[in-house]
């Protein structure tokens, strides 16, 4: 384990010995998904990463990726997201929600400005909507009415 600012953070690893152990299996079956549960850490090396994919949500994308369940080499059918709630429950004793962590997240300025993709897109609306217009929408008489009936930006 790594000792970081008072904290200790599990190595994959340690968790995946802790699969065995719930599971049976060897650590080679886990690795994987607690690997990817913790390669946010390159990202953001302290408890922050959690933020990440250490949620409910973190744990149905897990079994996205890795399937509804693995089989461990005993044979055995191990659904992933127990292993997800595992590595969880492991690291923060419970299992947040994505707005838990949003929720104490500050914003910045940065975050409210409109990129150049919105000038871009204001740019193309209208040959957007030439072709919408032609192709789809045969009862908007031009451009102008559709947009009035949109409220386009």
């Amino acid at each position: 384990m790594l000792y970081f600012k008072n904290f200790y953070m599990s190595h994959p690893y340690h968790h995946s010995i802790s699969s065995v152990k719930q599971f049976g299996g060897k650590w080679e079956d886990y690795i994987s998904i607690h690997n990817w549960f913790d390669e946010t850490k390159m990202h953001y090396p302290d408890m922050r990463h959690r933020a990440l994919r250490h949620h409910a949500e973190g744990i149905f994308w897990c079994e996205q990726i890795f399937g509804t369940v693995i089989i461990n080499s005993d044979g055995k059918n191990v659904p992933v997201r127990f292993i997800g709630e595992q590595h969880i429950k492991e690291d923060i004793g419970f299992i947040p929600t994505i707005k838990q962590y949003l929720d104490h997240m500050t914003t910045e300025g940065w975050m409210y400005k409109p990129g150049e993709g919105r000038k871009l897109l204001r740019e193309i609306a209208t040959d957007k909507l030439d072709y919408v217009t032609e192709k789809t929408n045969n009862n908007v008489k031009d451009n102008k009415d559709y947009e009035r009936a949109h409220q386009m930006v």
